[in-house]
């Protein structure tokens, strides 16, 4: 049977206690892996590193803010809930940890089809946080450091290996001594070079309350690894008490009665369904929309050049984009115990006095206190088409890059990136060939294509509608699709595998009873009266084609043949989703092999595309030799590539490989011929 929820958290005293006895020293200085930095993506990155048997030290400026929920308490949502349970089948912390901290669980999306539902949950923020620092602190191999990274250590390549660059471990500020390692993974967040910016006021930091990260790695980056470097921009809205706020003036929404876990390996939240905390939603005003054009002038935020959001911007771009406009503005709780609301929609980087009388001009917080004012943080990324789809540099050996520095926004973004960079740190560490997720199989797959293949003009942030294969790469099935193969790649417990075999054989065994059981649509109908199969239908159908009407249940279907079917009660709703699905995925099924033989032809890493001798435009030259994608597939999706600039390179390459094998085959026969004839000399 699946598991229950039974992680046990130690008393905040005792992790405290754990906390300061891991870091008050590094017990050696070669590692394996070295993550820098302790958010979403560091978190997952080190704890996969570990998973996967490599001996790694997570480097982070503050012990206490590892896990933090640095914007919105909350996690999952469309698309970014794909991520979640993608990165829970491979083992990952952020889906148990939802489940941990949840108070507020709901699925999106419910009036459409499964394959694009978002499971999402507002978090209690001391929950999250106390979770993620309780298991990675149990974690074998792994330690945690307090401290600030002032140097990344690059050394010659290893010539049998590609690259202009080796990574061999890190320097600590305020410390002479190296910590060395095979791989280092840099998760700075928005600490790289971060800027913050509240009104006409700009200071040092990638989060209030915090330092930046060094200089000296930014200029690393830059000047000793080359590396094209951007700019981006975000932001985060005031937090607001919540005694402040008349309520009775905006709509509620309760959460989902049944709260749906993330986790495989759960049945059930912490948190009870009447325990549940309610989100409301309210909207601004033409007052909103006068306040923010009165005070542009005080914002130098929002008048820079910098690429903002454009799928989470403040109010004052939505104002400026839409004026006239109505915005929705959800007040989400913050935690259990928390006397604060998180303004969903009001992210904003006026002067603090300003903020306040925009807020006052919303009915329901028309006498809201400001506990924590909003602003905005401008930081450096990395492009991240100079990487690899391991997530690694492609001219630096063994430096690996996950999360907001990759040019991403949101906390599932960066965990999934995190997890597939610890992954492949600690194979290239532990001398293990890299490895990649096609978009075929997984959302991570298709987020890691888009940022090495296509790269970002503005902070990237998941949706269904990037996945050609969203039917087959639903919520529901990233068990089967996922955990056997993380399994093999050593970051899946056996714990979690066994389950996902045992569910795996559960499914299997019930489709093919479904299967078995096909009569005509006349004793169908018969057996089940009121079920919407047509009278005119002679045809036989198994129980798996009837289960696809929408009003028949699998309940139904054994609760005639419950001999047959009792066994498999757990599985129902997944069986349903999966009969739903069955012809689309048997078609996508069959477009993934086709696209699978083409998108894998490897294109030569040497070929010089500006004299290349076919019917190529300069602009598409420009863009295959900016990108030099790997392979046909990552070309397809390069922005700018046209259709016959496609098939012009598939021919190209096509023809140059069955050329370079007939001159082979024609040496090799000239060699033996030559050969022969010698040995048949006089001697």
């Amino acid at each position: 049977m699946p598991h229950m929820l039974t992680r046990k958290l130690s008393p905040v005293q005792s992790i405290w206690f754990l906390v300061t006895k891991r870091a008050s020293h590094v017990s050696r200085q070669l590692y394996d892996v070295i993550v820098v930095g302790g958010g979403h993506a560091g978190t997952e990155a080190a704890a996969a590193a570990a998973r996967a048997g490599a001996e790694t030290l997570l480097v982070t400026q503050k012990i206490q803010t590892i896990g933090a929920l640095s914007c919105n308490p909350s996690l999952g949502g469309v698309g970014k809930g794909h991520l979640v349970k993608e990165i829970d089948a491979l083992d990952g912390l952020c889906g148990r940890a939802g489940d941990w901290a949840g108070i507020h669980f709901s699925i999106l999306n419910r009036r459409k089809g499964p394959a694009v539902w978002g499971p999402r949950a507002q978090l209690d923020r001391q929950r999250y946080r106390e979770f993620i620092q309780a298991e990675l602190l149990s974690t074998p191999r792994l330690t945690v450091l307090e401290g600030s990274v002032e140097e990344l250590l690059v050394t010659d390549p290893n010539p049998e290996e590609p690259g202009v660059h080796s990574v061999t471990g890190i320097r600590l500020a305020n410390s002479s001594h190296p910590i060395s390692a095979s791989s280092v993974i840099l998760t700075t967040g928005t600490f790289l070079s971060g800027s913050l910016f509240m009104g006409q006021t700009t200071s040092p930091g990638g989060r209030i309350g915090d330092a930046p990260s060094s200089s000296g790695l930014s200029q690393t980056l830059r000047e000793r690894l080359g590396l094209r470097v951007g700019r981006l921009r975000t932001g985060t809205p005031p937090r607001i008490l919540k005694d402040s706020v008349d309520l009775s003036l905006a709509k509620l929404h309760p959460p989902d009665s049944n709260p749906t876990p993330f986790s495989f390996m759960n049945t059930h939240t912490r948190c009870k369904p009447e325990e549940q905390l309610p989100c409301y939603l309210t909207y601004t005003t033409p007052g909103v929309e006068r306040v923010v054009r009165e005070s542009l002038h005080l914002n130098c935020h929002i008048q820079q050049d910098t690429k903002g959001p454009r799928y989470c911007p403040s109010i004052e771009s939505k104002v400026l984009r839409f004026p006239g406009r109505s915005h929705q503005v959800w007040l989400e709780p913050e935690g259990v115990n928390s006397d604060l609301l998180y303004p969903q929609g009001l992210s904003m980087t006026m002067p603090p006095d300003v903020q306040l009388r925009l807020i006052r001009e919303i009915p329901a917080m028309h006498r809201a206190e400001i506990h924590t004012p909003g602003y905005g943080v401008q930081y450096d990324y990395v492009c991240p088409t100079q990487l690899s789809p391991a997530l690694q540099v492609k001219n630096t050996q063994g430096l690996f890059l996950a999360g907001q520095i990759n040019g991403t926004t949101g906390y599932e973004e960066a965990a999934a990136q995190g997890l597939w960079a610890g992954l492949n740190a600690a194979r290239w560490a532990l001398s293990l060939p890299l490895v990649g997720l096609s978009r075929t199989e997984s959302y991570i797959g298709v987020l890691i294509d888009d940022l090495v293949s296509r790269g970002v003009k503005e902070p990237y942030r998941m949706f269904t509608s990037r996945a050609e294969f969203r039917t087959s790469l639903r919520p529901d099935n990233a068990d089967l699709r996922l955990t056997m193969k993380g399994y093999e790649l050593g970051c899946v417990s056996s714990v979690r595998h066994n389950e996902a075999v045992r569910v795996k054989r559960g499914l299997q065994d019930a489709i093919s009873s479904l299967q078995a059981l096909t009569m005509s649509t006349t004793r169908w109908r018969r057996m089940l009266p009121g079920i919407s199969v047509s009278e005119s239908k002679n045809s036989s159908l198994s129980g798996m084609d009837l289960l696809q009407y929408k009003d028949v249940s699998f309940e139904m279907l054994a609760s005639v043949f419950p001999e047959n079917l009792s066994e498999y009660m757990e599985f129902s709703e997944r069986l349903k989703i999966e009969a739903v699905y069955k012809p689309h995925c048997d078609q996508s099924k069959r477009e993934i092999e086709r696209i699978q033989k083409e998108e894998n032809m490897t294109l030569p890493q040497n070929i010089d595309y500006f004299t290349l001798p076919v019917s190529l435009s300069q602009e598409v030259r420009e863009i295959l030799d900016r990108f030099r994608p790997s392979t046909l597939g990552a070309a397809t999706r390069l922005e700018g590539m046209t259709p016959a600039a496609l098939v012009t390179l598939f021919n190209y390459v096509q023809f140059t490989g069955k050329e370079a094998r007939t001159t082979n085959r024609k040496q090799t026969d000239h060699e033996e011929d030559l050969c022969t004839r010698n040995a048949s000399l006089p001697q």
